[in-house]
């Protein structure tokens, strides 16, 4: 996992560079996983005259099942890791969660790593790219329904499909096939995520 570039205070306009800090939030800790494939993909088509992309890796975070003793809307929070991920969060102006589809539902990482915080996610804009058999249709329905929850902005991500766009078994040499439906879902989630920020909490009047 890349170290953090300078944090931005939450809630505060994009740097003066008009750059939107991304990131690429990695959320399988399986040993042998599609995710940082995937994760590479995304990156690789990240408007760079927009965004500046940082890489996160949950299985590398290795936040344990959620331990902090109070509640995440309180704010407090005693544990270091949770501190740590906390200045990743807010130091993001955005977040693509690269995520399996396992039985029909999200991972487990994915759900500990939102519970641990709370106020952080408030209209941070969001994406998913997925990826499974449909595209990880079903799982990206269930987190939307839990980032709108905390009141993320979510918008339109990416379906990746094993039969379709990806070539090799989970690991490192796995490839991402591109076609002009990946391609145009892509551009268009970066557009949307860039249309989303600053959020209109913080727009100018």
């Amino acid at each position: 996992m890349s170290t953090p570039g300078a944090a931005n205070a939450p809630g505060n306009p994009a740097p003066p560079s008009g750059q939107i800090e991304l990131r690429i939030v990695v959320t399988s800790t399986r040993p042998l996983r599609l995710g940082p494939v995937v994760a590479d993909w995304v990156r690789n088509h990240a408007p760079t005259d927009r965004f500046a992309v940082e890489v996160v890796d949950l299985a590398e975070l290795n936040l344990p099942l959620l331990d902090e003793p109070e509640m995440a809307s309180t704010g407090i929070y005693h544990h270091a890791h949770t501190r740590r991920w906390r200045e990743l969060v807010t130091s993001a102006d955005a977040i693509v969660w690269v995520m399996p589809e396992y039985n029909n539902g999200y991972p487990a990482s994915i759900k500990n790593a939102i519970d641990y915080l709370y106020a952080e996610w408030e209209g941070k804009p969001m994406a998913i790219a997925g990826y499974g058999y449909r595209g990880a249709a079903s799982a990206t329905e269930q987190l939307t329904t839990v980032l709108r929850r905390v009141k993320a902005t979510v918008v339109d991500g990416v379906g990746l499909r094993y039969r379709d766009h990806l070539d090799g078994p989970p690991g490192p040499d796995a490839t991402v096939r591109e076609d002009a439906e990946l391609l145009g879902a892509v551009r268009r989630m970066y557009a949307a995520l860039a249309a989303a920020w600053p959020p209109e909490a913080v727009r100018p009047a």
